[in-house]
């Protein structure tokens, strides 16, 4: 096999690890459930951005840092602020039995990123991008009636993780460098939010969930790393199928493990969204261009 082959190959292992590690989170959260979602977040804020620090000056590359011009950093704020509310509402949704609606929400994230750029990049969609988007906000809308209820778990995921996927497309920074900047811009908060709002002191008393939190940082940060490994082996177009494999795992966490309920009215849902997404495959595969190359960053 040639050099590029095996490049290909190490890259396909690498991104199929990360959206296996990113399925698998709801596992990952459901063990540490006894804590309330925002002492969680605060503890993934920590202890990732001491993971991503370690790394970098491991690497020789902590003092990258400091050199990204004064508007990178004003982006890599909103990012942030974005990334918290997402990971606060998804470790939310993980320990409180709608795994479910946050897979949808991610099922929803790649046409609602089209949207996004309709809306504020003035980018024009094709017709059956149009037809994908129309048939998913149906599905959504009928998830709404036949259930009685807004999927507002899944809407809240799509839409921050979509601003935040927007936002971080003009940040020139790597992936481990951005994750290192956007959780240190919110570590006092999570610090304060430790020492003083939980009780507990900076881990909880309890060694196996204070082993878990802890961890929580490189669990946050590994995947990235196998994301960021991927994308500079593969093209856009396999890295863009590979990334159902997250929701669908998680999908099926919460249906087979945590024995959610899927009825009619979901069913019915989701169907109409999945024959969006395959629209919208359909047609990326019409247009894509077979040697562009993913970018060394994922979207969120």
């Amino acid at each position: 096999m040639d050099e590029d082959g095996r490049g290909s190959d190490r890259g396909l292992a690498f991104g199929v690890s990360a959206y296996l590690l990113w399925g698998l989170l709801p596992l990952y959260w459901k063990l540490l459930e006894e804590l309330p979602a925002g002492e969680i977040l605060a503890h993934r804020i920590v202890w990732s951005a001491l993971f991503c620090v370690v790394v970098l000056a491991l690497t020789g590359r902590l003092r990258h840092l400091a050199h990204l011009p004064a508007r990178q950093w004003r982006l890599l704020a909103v990012a942030a602020l974005l990334i918290s509310a997402n990971w606060y509402v998804y470790i939310w949704a993980a320990t409180h039995g709608h795994v479910v609606d946050a897979s949808l929400g991610y099922f929803i994230n790649p046409l609602l990123t089209v949207v996004l750029g309709v809306v504020v990049r003035r980018e024009h969609l094709r017709r059956l991008q149009w037809v994908a988007v129309a048939v998913a906000g149906v599905g959504v809308g009928l998830l709404a009636i036949l259930t009685g209820t807004v999927p507002w778990v899944a809407l809240v995921l799509a839409a921050t993780f979509a601003a935040y996927g927007l936002v971080k497309s003009s940040v020139q920074v790597a992936a481990l460098e951005g994750l290192a900047i956007e959780t240190l811009l919110m570590v006092l908060p999570a610090l304060a939010w430790l020492l003083v709002g939980t009780g507990d002191g900076l881990l909880p008393d309890q060694p196996s969930l204070a082993v878990l939190a802890v961890l929580a940082g490189p669990v946050t940060a590994v995947p990235l790393l196998l994301f960021a490994g991927a994308a500079r082996r593969l093209p856009l177009s396999t890295l863009g199928f590979l990334q159902y494999l997250a929701p669908t795992l998680q999908f099926l966490i919460g249906v087979v493990v945590f024995g959610e309920a899927f009825g009619v009215g979901r069913i019915v849902g989701f169907a109409l969204i999945w024959l969006a997404l395959a629209t919208f495959l359909v047609d990326q595969g019409r247009h894509r261009r077979p040697r562009t190359r993913a970018v060394s960053q994922p979207i969120g």
